[in-house]
């Protein structure tokens, strides 16, 4: 998949109420709203064990692998249900920082 069309999927989910997947190569799992896309970078905001505290990161779109997990859905209720949620699979550890 071309960084472009990569960009355009992850553009969709850029909404401070909706979450993405994020798993890399030590992490899976993890919880992250996505801030911005460029068709080179997505920049991330991951949740982290410390309540109310996020760790921002950004992202080579030539990093990133997109999938959809079909078990997770929508969170806000005043939209449409929209079953599915972006996965993002970056092909490298965790930057350090907060955990």
């Amino acid at each position: 998949m071309e960084n472009t069309e990569k960009a355009r999927e992850i553009r969709e989910w850029i909404d401070p109420d909706e979450r993405v997947t994020v798993n890399f190569i030590d992490e899976w799992n993890l919880n992250a709203e996505v801030i911005g896309c460029t068709d080179e970078v997505v920049h991330l905001s991951l949740e982290t064990s410390l309540p109310h505290v996020k760790q921002p990161v950004s992202i080579p779109l030539r990093e990133v692998t997109l999938a959809e997990d079909p078990s997770r859905y929508t969170r806000d209720p005043e939209k449409p249900l929209r079953y599915g949620r972006l996965v993002l699979t970056i092909d490298r550890d965790r930057p350090d920082g907060l955990l």
